[in-house]
């Protein structure tokens, strides 16, 4: 077979591959006509059949899909009629992997058939035969084939692939792409602009490598033609291209135009043959996060070979029904689209399928722990309405609305039967204590336990002089003896009386940290379980705690604002009362951006609130000066802070990196007033409470996030004076940062956690809640209409099958058990 005449045949049946889409070459087979020409020309083909064949390629594009398959098949019949070439065909049926790799050498295009449930979607793609449905027994056992069932893929390189997450072949179908680059837009030479992401399609005229920086780096350099001009190509250190450009020639390239010498060059460009199919060039890229030792080229073509031959067989498991009411792209064309998409609204079609379908099982997967949990019985606490209210009349202070409801709603739940499993969410100084200083008292009246769990010892030790205060003080429900800490630092003599204690019941509440969990601790009648700051504690922790009494009742307090659409979706299976009102008397806080040059004017009103009695903090984002940062350093800071800037004050330091019984121990200093400044890392953050300090001093503010910040300002203002913050940013361009603006004009917790959620995702929030969902790759939460689009046809579907047991739901069911293969039945929160 002559070289024209093959090249045209691998042409035809890469275009039956991809469904007759015109994309065998790029720009279409009109572009091919004219060079194909030349080529069959040279190879002696007869004249009239090189005009029929360039006449219906150029036409080629104008037909619609059925019509160009009739006329591709026809041209080659006659071709093979008139030069006498032995008979084949143009089709070729997929081929099943070979028993021992668990993919094909030659892969299935990228183009898959659209479903009629969206139209506008359906008709940006081009037809393929439709997919063969599969049943759920018949899902490809070879996506758990570990990667190195791929051919070129060794022990090592999967080694490596294993630190982006990448084990298996189906965690290749879910490694999406972190973004794209648009190289769709083809350009004449000449047209070209400086600083344009471009595709050029030419012919390399000459390529040449030479040695520079006295020989220690090369240098490859082509000329590239169109017709129009002339494109200069530079790539460094890769004298392999020199070979590979000669014997390809004919290419297309992408990349950013730049400027060397007033010429127009491209630096490092992708390039491909334009006899393959285009992965890197002339379509829109996507680019993945990469390892040491893997290069995005070469990440990129496992993926296409993986994502093109498996994404076609994965099961849907949403009725068709479901797919046209919800208005979905099908499964495995969302994958396909994620992955190489063929247009940027087919991307956001997929996206919006594969960010529904994480809102929507983790809405299933909440809503059925909730129904677990109360299914199960609880014991009833109902005291009668006097008793409430001789304990309210006994606060030396008088309770917000807030407050109120937040009561009635624990109330409510202490007499339903069922454990109580409820989120008391409230901002920094909104009272969430004494509320829950209340329900301790009504489970303590009754001689059952009470458990609160802080993160840390400092925590647990405010606590404890809290509750102290409120249920021995001042409601007199609990006798000195009956209220105790257990920490890491208790002496071991203690903690075996605590535990005897709890073992008796003669201990009514215990206050600790993680050491509750412990296997030694036992409980005589654990009813109620309080767990602060919950989003610091993992399941099995809070599992840990609960498993120690009959269906305790629970209760987890945060003093992070979370958004209500973040709440319902993460924390669904728990009821939400929301603490939005502050207490009488608290305070706003005086809230300032300096510039890096104002620093003295932030130090002397430190040095005049020292004066008048008050204290202050002064926060750094790192722990030691960093090669890698010009932030500085709490450890270096502190000691300038006290030899150079303030050498009249006392000045503690507190960092994470000291022991536990030392962050304790200058807390507690602070707390007593042996300091006068404390300057900390981010440790401080989360509810030591200083009514003493009134000024809060943030170096380096644009490195934290909004949640951070508003934490470290709830530090101050806690008592009757007049309080300020202090944002500093490194340098002055950082001086309009939107986080920082956002700082000044509101001290509204939730609204900030709004703001913090739209620029930085929802991890500020999450912490380590997302067992058995590591990661909401798709999602953008502050996209409400999607989130509650996912919540409203998973609550539908859980109230008409909430045990998923119908037969149309079997592969609902089979998805939702593998995402939440990582929780336990028992681990409710």
């Amino acid at each position: 077979m002559q070289p024209s005449i093959e090249k045209l045949q691998k042409f035809f049946k890469l275009e039956a591959d991809i469904g007759y889409s015109n994309r065998a070459v790029i720009g279409g087979f009109e572009r091919l006509a004219p060079s194909w020409e030349a080529e069959a020309r040279n190879d002696a083909i007869p004249e009239d059949l090189i005009m029929t064949i360039s006449e219906r390629l150029r036409n080629y594009g104008r037909l619609s899909p059925t019509s160009r398959q009739e006329a591709l098949h026809g041209l080659w019949n006659r071709i093979q009629r008139t030069l006498g070439e032995p008979k084949t065909t143009l089709d070729t049926s997929p081929e099943q992997p070979p028993s021992e790799k668990a993919t094909p050498q030659h892969t299935q295009p990228s183009t898959a058939e659209i479903s009629p449930r969206s139209v506008a979607v359906q008709k940006t793609l081009p037809p393929r035969p439709a997919l063969k449905p599969f049943k759920p027994s018949e899902t490809p056992a070879a996506l758990d084939a570990p990667v190195t069932s791929l051919i070129g893929i060794g022990p090592r390189t999967a080694q490596t692939l294993e630190r982006l997450g990448i084990r298996f072949l189906r965690d290749m179908l879910y490694y999406f792409p972190r973004r794209y680059i648009d190289y769709t837009k083809l350009k004449p030479i000449n047209r070209l602009l400086y600083g344009e992401q471009i595709t050029v399609i030419g012919t390399v005229e000459n390529v040449q490598t030479r040695a520079i920086k006295n020989g220690r780096q090369q240098i490859t350099e082509a000329l590239l033609s169109d017709g129009s001009g002339k494109l200069r190509l530079t790539w460094f250190n890769q004298p392999h291209l020199n070979q590979r450009l000669q014997r390809n020639p004919h290419i297309s390239v992408s990349g950013k135009i730049d400027q060397y010498l007033g010429r127009l060059v491209l630096n490092n460009p992708e390039w491909e043959p334009i006899t393959q199919q285009q992965l890197n060039t002339n379509r829109i890229v996507p680019v993945y996060s990469l390892t040491a030792s893997i290069t995005q080229t070469w990440l990129r073509r496992q993926m296409h070979q993986v994502v093109n031959f498996w994404a076609p067989h994965l099961i849907e498991p949403f009725p068709e029904a479901f797919l046209r009411q919800a208005d979905l792209l099908d499964l495995p064309n969302a994958i396909l689209q994620i992955h190489f998409p063929d247009s940027w609204d087919l991307l956001q079609a997929a996206r919006h399928r594969l960010a529904f379908d994480e809102i929507f099982y983790l809405q299933l997967g909440v809503l059925g722990q909730k129904r677990r949990w109360e299914s199960k019985v609880g014991r009833v606490f109902s005291p009668p309405d006097e008793w409430v209210l001789e304990q309210l009349q006994k606060i030396p202070f008088q309770l917000t609305h807030a407050q109120q409801n937040a009561i009635q709603d624990l109330r409510q739940d202490l007499a339903a039967g069922r454990p109580m499993n409820r989120l008391l969410q409230g901002d920094v100084g909104s009272g969430k204590t004494i509320v829950a200083a209340l329900a301790m008292a009504m489970i303590a009246r009754e001689e059952a336990q009470c458990a609160l769990m802080a993160p840390t010892s400092i925590l647990a030790e405010q606590h404890y002089r809290s509750l102290s205060r409120n249920l021995i003080e001042q409601l007199g429900v609990l006798n000195p003896g009956e209220l105790r800490l257990l920490v890491g630092a208790t002496s071991e003599q203690e903690k075996q009386e605590i535990r005897d204690g709890l073992r008796s019941g003669t201990i009514k509440v215990v206050i600790g940290t993680h050491a509750l969990i412990e296997d030694p601790v036992e409980f005589s009648n654990l009813a109620l379980v309080v767990i602060d700051e919950q989003h610091r504690f993992g399941v099995d922790q809070r599992s840990a705690l609960r498993s120690k009494g009959n269906n305790p009742h629970l209760l987890v307090m945060t003093a992070t604002p979370i958004p209500r659409s973040l709440a319902l979706t993460v924390y669904g299976d728990l009821d939400l009362t929301v603490m939005d009102e502050m207490p009488a008397g608290r305070q706003e806080i005086k809230t300032f951006v300096l510039k890096p040059l104002q620093r003295e004017q932030a130090y002397r009103l430190i040095r005049k609130q020292i004066k008048e009695g008050r204290q202050g903090f002064i926060i750094y984002p790192l722990v030691e000066e960093s090669e890698k940062s010009e932030a500085m350093a709490a450890v270096e800071e502190s000691d300038r802070l006290q030899n150079e800037i303030f050498p009249e004050f006392r000045i503690g330091l507190l960092h994470g990196r000291l022991k536990a019984d030392e962050k304790d121990r200058v807390m507690g200093a602070f707390q007593n007033g042996e300091f006068d400044i404390l300057v900390s890392t981010s440790v401080v953050e989360v509810g030591i409470d200083v009514p003493n300090a009134t000024v809060m001093l943030i170096e380096g503010a644009n490195r934290f996030g909004l949640a951070q910040l508003h934490q470290f300002r709830g530090r101050v203002g806690r008592g009757n004076h007049e309080s300020y913050c202090l944002l500093i940013p490194e340098n002055e361009d950082q001086i309009e940062n939107e986080r920082l603006a956002a700082m000044v004009q509101t001290n509204d917790g939730f609204k900030l956690a709004e703001i913090d959620l739209e620029q930085r995702g929802p991890g500020e929030f999450l912490g380590t809640r997302q067992s058995g969902f590591a990661n909401l790759q798709m999602v953008n939460l502050t996209d409400v209409r999607l989130i509650e689009k996912a919540r409203y046809h998973a609550q539908a579907l859980f109230n008409q099958d909430p045990d998923l047991t119908a037969p149309q739901h079997q592969r609902i069911h089979q998805t939702l058990q593998e995402r939440w293969s990582a929780m336990q039945p028992a681990d409710i929160s």
